[in-house]
């Protein structure tokens, strides 16, 4: 099993309690409850959740009472916007899902409010641990933000489990930057060539 950025989280976390699942790697992880909880960097005013926990519960309230689903943006309505309240991860992921470099028409744009309490008590990392004995593969930029997340995994994780890190990488340049993706579907591919065939068996 593969998983990249959130549906890297959502990997581990599917492994740990499905067993038909060998072996698996993440790229990018995200436990993408504590970005919303402790922002990508990991140090955001824990204040700032709590308030979105108050405006989903308004939301919910609302959506009972036949005023309609509430949504909030995903991602600011220009890159400057992006870079000043994200900072160059924001850029980036603005630069990666908004223009033509990625975006597609059927992608999301909102985000409902109503799934911010869903993911309040969500933790991709929690169960790590029950992985092993089967391998875990972990690959993360230099200069990702979200680098920690990996980190966190690799640290909680028993058994065979490996933290690759491609040098001089953003979150997002591993989406779609040859330099440095396929550096990463290199080691994947060793990775998973060797676990799942005879030799890792």
């Amino acid at each position: 099993m593969l998983g990249i950025c959130a549906s890297g989280g959502y990997a581990l976390t599917t492994a740990a309690s499905d067993h038909r699942v060998q072996a698996v790697a993440t790229v990018s992880c995200v436990d993408i409850t504590s970005q919303f909880r402790n922002g990508v960097d990991g140090i955001q005013d824990p204040s700032v959740f709590q308030g979105m926990l108050d405006a989903a519960a308004a939301a919910r309230t609302a959506e009972a009472r036949g005023e309609g689903i509430g949504t909030f943006p995903i991602f600011p309505q220009t890159a400057g916007e992006a870079r000043a309240t994200g900072g160059q991860h924001g850029f980036e992921g603005f630069e990666y899902y908004c223009t033509d470099r990625a975006q597609h028409p059927r992608s999301a744009k909102l985000l409902t409010w109503s799934s911010v309490d869903r993911m309040a008590t969500f933790d991709a990392l929690c169960f790590v641990d029950q992985i092993a004995p089967r391998p875990m593969l972990l690959i993360a930029g230099s200069e990702a933000v979200t680098s920690w997340m990996s980190v966190e995994a690799f640290q909680k994780a028993k058994g065979s489990n490996e933290l690759v890190w491609i040098d001089g990488a953003s979150h997002v340049d591993l989406y779609d930057r040859n330099q440095y993706v396929q550096p990463a579907v290199d080691r994947l591919t060793e990775f998973f060539t060797f676990e799942l065939g005879d030799e890792g068996k």
